[in-house]
């Protein structure tokens, strides 16, 4: 077995990946700079994580939906299944500018599911398909890679995973429309001063990119996983 061409153990995993990891980082630690800067300043109105969020479900004619507190940092998100905005403790009850920024975004994709935004609905379309792809794609890939023999198990393993760079892609108009609704309520409802309405900017700014670095992480894995087929067709 040759194992230089598995997928560890190539020299293309630094090529493609190496710049996604420094990516990844950079992007983490901005995230957590920015949430730790806005997380430790209350807005002046002392409106709450929670009182936020409704705030926005209101200013949008959205009724029925449901806010819980749930626990964990950076856990906040809205369940369409069950119709629940779920905020972690760190901005439930918390009078922060973050915490208005990340609960307001959350009340965005309520106001996206119940107007039924059409990225919304392209995304939720894909869920199955990435999936299936996410539990089986590296099974066939890796069994793919052991021997030549396998091979066509290789091209399986591709394209399952290809439905999930398809998913973290469409993720994005998603969570950037979120944050879209979320600051023009914001400014729209005078809930935040107006530099702390640059502090929730900032602070869903740098939640967004890490969105933008995980697709970014998956177009290249797909691509060296193409390289490498490639390659082994050459042989």
């Amino acid at each position: 077995m040759n194992f230089s061409h598995l997928y560890y153990y190539n020299w293309s995993y630094f090529l493609f990946m190496l710049p996604c990891f420094i990516l990844t980082l950079v992007v983490q630690i901005k995230m957590k700079s920015t949430f730790s800067k806005y997380g430790s300043m209350a807005n002046s109105r002392g409106l709450t994580g929670y009182e936020a969020a409704q705030k926005v479900l209101s200013n949008n004619g959205v009724s029925g939906v449901r806010i819980e507190q749930i626990k964990g940092s950076y856990t906040d998100h809205f369940d369409p299944r069950t119709n629940v905005i779920r905020l972690s403790e760190s901005v439930y009850n918390a009078n922060s500018i973050a915490a208005v920024g990340v609960a307001c975004h959350e009340a965005g994709h309520a106001v996206q599911y119940a107007q039924g935004y059409l990225p919304n609905k392209i995304r939720s379309a894909i869920l199955p398909a990435a999936n299936i792809g996410t539990k089986a794609s590296w099974i066939f890939i890796i069994l793919g890679l052991i021997t030549s023999a396998l091979q066509p198990l290789l091209y399986v393993g591709i394209i399952l995973f290809s439905a999930c760079v398809l998913f973290t892609v469409a993720t994005l108009p998603v969570e950037f429309n979120a944050s879209s609704r979320a600051l023009k309520c914001i400014k729209e409802t005078g809930m935040l001063g107006e530099t702390e309405y640059v502090g929730a900017k900032r602070t869903l700014q740098a939640a967004a990119m890490t969105y933008v670095a995980a697709a970014a992480t998956s177009i290249m894995q797909l691509l060296r996983l193409v390289f490498i087929a490639a390659g082994r067709n050459r042989r």
